[in-house]
């Protein structure tokens, strides 16, 4: 059962969020799709562990690839669906996408990251995303741009009132972990929500593919916070000030879970921000989030064998690894819980709410869900105790909404985040007060 429960840290704060090996397995998959494509079907089948070979032969896979092309036309790309922590194995869920149609596959992967397994998978039926009735299409308008930094250049979307000038901007921050500018999960796209009911209250935004999605490839290694989220974040910040009909003295930044986390540190790097949006933001270290996640998982199983805790008190002792703050002989690409040592060390040593605490200048507000079950009220409490009395802070908790800020009529689990929702419209509204109030 720990496999459920590491699997639960492993979609922590971002929800659309991997460990830092199922993101090396995504290019693992595409390339053997690629490969597969170009028909050199003796080097795919070097993507499988010796151990199977005998099994599925270079003739093979050219068999399955003829059918595919003959039946659905030209390769075009893949999605990666779904993944998960089998045991010793891992299982990504893909839907290659050809001229005429699309076909699932389900790849699994060995520790080595060798394919034992091949599957056709059924297509899940897609969910469509529904526009919330408060965003109004005709007040805004769109326009794609890019977030550029050395070596990298991320796709994104601005949206702009349709007319006026001097409006402020908000620039949306994602969670840890790979996700799409719409920060998507499942078919809800809270991102793309806030944007258009901003951009209808006469408010611009900037929101953008994440690096850990756009370059996977990456984050195989050492890395830090500073090249998840934050180099790309500041390069947002600066494209703001350069956009026509935007007021550069009105630039906020709206920080998600991690995001919200580590904006009152972009804060201080960017001290020429308007205020700052810490939604769902983790007062605590992160340790201390993944064990209470993990704690709650265990208790909605509702186990009355005593498994589950025997289970849990071998991933506690794993996630009390995680807590230090030098790498001391440690290797900085050491990988603990999905993320290299460098990561822990890093996050560790700093503390977002004695940042917080710092800003004077820039208007912080803390929104929180009361039915949020992976960064809980006792993070809203904690901000509350130490930026509650500070003329700049505002506070408010929403009782019946989750991490997505979608109302709920109870705490419930992750499969909230199947069921199509929309972002609260009250929770629209005070973003937008609170960012035009003087």
């Amino acid at each position: 059962m720990k496999k459920v429960i590491l699997l639960f840290f492993a979609l922590l704060i971002s929800v659309a969020g991997f460990s830092q090996g199922i993101l090396s397995l995504f290019t693992r998959s595409e390339e053997f799709l690629k490969t597969m494509e170009q028909e050199k079907f003796p080097e795919a089948q070097g993507f499988f562990d010796i151990s199977v070979q005998s099994k599925i032969s270079a003739e093979n896979l050219q068999t399955i690839w003829s059918t595919l092309t003959t039946n659905y036309g030209k390769y075009v790309g893949m999605d990666v669906v779904q993944s998960k922590s089998e045991g010793e194995y891992f299982t990504v869920s893909v839907d290659a996408e050809f001229e005429k149609g699309t076909q699932g596959f389900l790849l699994v992967f060995n520790k080595t990251e060798k394919l034992v397994g091949l599957f056709p998978r059924q297509l899940k039926k897609v969910i469509p995303y529904t526009r919330p009735a408060y965003v109004d299409t005709a007040a805004y308008k769109e326009k794609e741009t890019y977030i550029e930094t050395p070596g990298h250049s991320l796709v994104g979307v601005l949206t702009t009132p349709a007319t006026g000038s001097n409006f402020p901007l908000v620039v949306f921050l994602h969670g840890s972990g790979p996700s799409d500018m719409d920060e998507t999960v499942g078919p809800n796209k809270p991102f793309k929500d806030l944007a258009g009911g901003l951009a209808s209250k006469g408010i611009a935004s900037i929101r953008y593919v994440k690096r850990t999605l756009a370059y996977p490839g990456e984050f195989n290694k050492s890395f830090t916070v500073k090249e998840e989220i934050m180099d790309d974040a500041l390069a947002a910040i600066a494209l703001a000030k350069t956009i026509p009909g935007v007021d550069k003295s009105k630039v906020f930044l709206f920080g998600h879970s991690m995001g919200g986390m580590v904006a009152p540190r972009l804060a201080q790097m960017a001290p020429d921000l308007k205020g700052i949006v810490l939604a769902a933001a983790p007062a605590r270290k992160l340790t201390d989030i993944i064990e209470e996640q993990n704690k709650y998982a265990v208790e909605q199983a509702k186990d009355t064998t005593g498994n589950l805790q025997k289970e849990l008190a071998d991933v506690l002792k794993e996630t009390a690894r995680t807590r230090f703050t030098t790498l001391g002989k440690m290797k900085p690409d050491s990988v603990l819980l999905g993320l290299p040592a460098s990561y822990w060390a890093d996050l560790n040593q700093y503390d977002q709410v004695a940042a917080a605490k710092k800003l004077s200048k820039q208007k912080i507000f803390v929104v929180q869900g009361a039915f949020d079950f992976q960064v809980s009220q006792q993070d809203f409490d904690l901000w509350k105790a130490a930026l509650g009395k500070k003329g700049n802070v505002t506070l408010k908790l929403y009782p019946d909404l989750n991490h997505l800020f979608i109302p709920q009529t109870e705490k419930g689990s992750m499969a909230q985040y199947g069921i199509p929702g929309s972002v609260s419209p009250t929770l629209v509204d005070d973003l937008a007060n609170w960012i035009k109030a003087k």
